[in-house]
């Protein structure tokens, strides 16, 4: 995906606060500067990182850690305009620390106006939520404490069972092991495909998961209003390799194949088989860089019979075929694509 900013990644900031679980944010400065220094490498800049990473507290003055430990300050909230904002986990009572913080939820919303994306690692998507910035919108969080997160923000589409979400302009991951995809998905969005190839070789390829990352970035196609249509992208994201006709699916939403082509276009931009080949090419994606599995077998997985056919549609939507997008993850460069 391409970057979606309205100009060139310039600063990510990662707040951090007292309790802060610094693992979470001491992953995201190491993975984000590395991408700083990829993209710096990209402008030809040689070993100059190409964007600013900073790690910010609301007063500027240095948080201590769940640990103990302190956490330096570069900068205060006041002082940053970033287009990235990360939120690391915590570890304390969440109504203390909105007491102890209470300029942030502000702070995250005027910065979301701005168009800043945010980042939230576990339990650190309690701060957008507690902004409003997630009502109505889908969210996760570490898996404890979900039953107070729904009991807290009843307006937030909690997602129990889904790892990642993408809200438009707040993404989630449910704990440590997810934040490093989603890390690489915002490398992804915000600078290049190849910032993000190279992270996920040099970071990420032997990380061995204990879920299926599936599909992220298709959150903004959700910020409509057709409940029916939205219904159908979520059985879509869980029955994408099944083989259906749209017209059965439409059928059984009460609308004719038609009316659903229509409504569906018009809610999420995509034709209906557009959007389910994307679906189906981000799960390639996935399975090509986290597994061994032949070609033939993940398209099979994905729900095409003919690999020959899965490999041209995988060319179209990506520029590579699947074997070189899986040898640039290795080799960390880009193929030729002609």
């Amino acid at each position: 995906m391409p970057n979606q900013t309205a100009e060139p990644l310039r600063q990510v900031a990662i707040l951090a606060t007292d309790f802060t679980v610094t693992s979470t944010l001491s992953q995201a400065r190491d993975v984000f500067y590395m991408a700083s220094l990829n993209t710096g490498r990209q402008l030809g800049q040689g070993l100059t990182p190409g964007f600013e990473v900073l790690t910010v507290t609301p007063d500027g003055q240095p948080a201590t850690g769940f640990s103990k430990d302190p956490i330096h300050a570069e900068a205060s909230i006041v002082d940053v305009e970033p287009q990235l904002i990360i939120l690391p986990s915590f570890w304390a009572d969440f109504d203390l620390l909105q007491t102890q913080y209470p300029q942030i939820c502000p702070w995250l919303q005027q910065q979301s106006q701005r168009g800043a994306l945010i980042g939230a690692v576990a339990l650190g998507a309690f701060w957008p939520a507690a902004g409003g910035l997630l009502d109505g919108r889908e969210a996760t969080t570490y898996w404890r404490f979900h039953d107070e997160y729904r009991q807290r923000f009843p307006a937030v589409e909690l997602q129990r069972d889904k790892h990642l979400t993408d809200a438009g302009q707040v993404l989630c991951a449910a704990g440590i092991s997810s934040a490093r995809d989603l890390f690489v998905h915002l490398a992804e969005r915000l600078c290049s495909p190849e910032v993000s190839r190279t992270l996920a070789r040099d970071a990420y390829y032997e990380v061995q998961r204990n879920y299926t990352p599936g599909v992220i970035g298709f959150g903004g196609q959700k910020l409509h209003h057709d409940l029916p249509i939205l219904q159908i992208q979520q059985w879509l994201e869980q029955h994408f390799a099944e083989k259906f006709r749209f017209e059965d699916v439409a059928s059984r939403h009460g609308m004719s194949i038609r009316n659903f082509m229509r409504r569906f276009h018009q809610a999420t931009g995509d034709k209906p088989l557009h959007y389910l080949q994307r679906l189906r090419i981000e799960m390639a994606k996935t399975l090509l860089v986290t597994s061994n599995q032949s070609i033939k077998t993940i398209s099979y997985e994905i729900g095409y019979d003919d690999a020959s056919f899965f490999a041209r549609l995988f060319r179209q939507h990506t520029g590579m075929s699947p074997n070189q997008y899986r040898r640039a993850y290795l080799q960390g460069s880009r193929e030729p694509t002609a």
